[in-house]
């Protein structure tokens, strides 16, 4: 199938979509943003720290320009002072490198955010395929580099040439000045020059910032298409889904026919419905059912209980009730405490004569089931 043009790209990009891709290292990057960034911090801080980086490195070269007898006849000692003063020279030099470390990174992540993915380190050999790099030169992507990077360069100079032609007379002037003079005057010029020239900036990066955050979702933008099949995967495949349901009771089906032999009694009706009970004595709870099921499963369920001999109890109306109205695991009603008495205590009266204790106990006939709760009765009544 032919890939998807960007005409049929028409929807925007799912939350899953945009997850995807800044998983992948996606996300919109402005390279003229974190230019500026560092430049004005770089600035900002030379300008902070312009009085100690001037005596530390006016030491630096004091110390350095004095001559010691020593130091040319003895190569240890000069080395021993070139690498003291270039120590102290990156000593001066470090609250800029660690400005420019921070902004560096904070530059990175002001846009876009903070991504930690080793997937854009991972080789892609597509990249190494010379026709989609001549369509990539050719792209309007690549023309609006050029574009940008031709409108920067023409900005700067314009800008740079104003701000000296505005300060030349003060340039000029350092000639007069003494040495130490001039280089304290002249830092401050150049700082002075180079702020107004990274200021410039900001009409780049505002142009700049939008066209990424524009270019990157239109990248990710999605076809109705797209949409259907991520919305398919998202919920799953409904002869998946179906499968795996059909599974899910199977295997809730296994685990309830295993508890039928631990189960007290079975109610049946005795050919459609069956639930099988289980009462834990000295307990607190009221009986539970653990297994119920009708026709093929009341069967099996009839069929287990008769092959781990638990007595089976014939109350259609009562095996009705439980099925409709009491899920697996749950207790019975307060409704059918009365009913269900009677059936448990006919079953321990039974166990005890198989025991030889006692006598035969008789069937329960007469329980005491509560009216409407039959759905056998509320189908007749809605039939009337």
């Amino acid at each position: 199938m032919a890939e998807e043009s960007d005409v049929e790209k028409t929807e925007p990009a799912s939350p899953q979509r945009l997850e995807k891709a800044k998983e992948e290292g996606q996300t919109p990057r402005s390279r003229e943003l974190n230019t500026f960034m560092l430049l004005m911090a770089g600035v900002v801080t030379l300008w902070i720290i312009s009085q100690s980086l001037y005596s530390a490195l006016q030491g630096v070269i004091r110390s350095s320009m004095w001559f010691e007898p020593k130091v040319a006849y003895d190569d240890a000692v000069m080395l021993t002072y070139a690498a003291t003063s270039a120590w102290n020279a990156l000593l001066a030099m470090v609250p800029l490198f660690a400005v420019l470390f921070v902004i560096a990174i904070a530059s990175s992540v002001a846009l876009g955010g903070l991504i930690l993915s080793l997937k854009p380190l991972q080789p892609k050999f597509e990249k190494l395929n010379p026709l989609k790099g001549i369509k990539r030169m050719f792209s309007a992507q690549t023309l609006i580099e050029l574009f940008k990077a031709l409108g920067k360069a023409t900005l700067i100079g314009v800008v740079s040439v104003v701000v000296m032609w505005y300060y030349r007379d003060d340039m000029l002037g350092l000639m007069q000045l003494s040495a130490t003079a001039a280089m304290a005057k002249g830092l401050k010029l150049v700082a002075l020059c180079c702020l107004l020239i990274v200021l410039s900036l900001i009409l780049i990066v505002g142009i700049d910032v939008p066209w990424q955050i524009y270019s990157h979702y239109k990248k990710l933008r999605m076809s109705k298409q797209d949409l259907k099949e991520e919305h398919k995967q998202s919920d799953g495949d409904p002869h998946v889904k179906g499968r795996i349901r059909a599974q899910q009771r199977e295997m809730a089906q296994r685990r309830m026919m295993a508890a039928v032999p631990h189960a007290d009694v079975v109610i049946t009706n005795p050919t459609h419905y069956a639930v099988a009970l289980k009462y834990t004595e000295g307990g607190n709870g009221a009986p539970k059912v653990i297994a119920k099921g009708t026709d093929l499963i009341a069967q099996r369920i009839k069929e287990i209980a008769a092959e781990s001999k638990v007595p089976l109890f014939e109350a259609p109306p009562l095996a009705r009730i439980l099925h409709k109205h009491v899920e697996l695991e749950r207790e019975i009603p307060v409704e059918l405490y009365s009913a269900v008495a009677e059936v448990l205590a006919w079953v321990f009266q039974l166990k005890a004569w198989e025991q030889g204790q006692g006598f035969m106990p008789t069937t329960p006939t007469n329980l005491n089931i509560p009216t409407g709760m039959d759905p056998l009765e509320s189908s007749t009544a809605g039939r009337q």
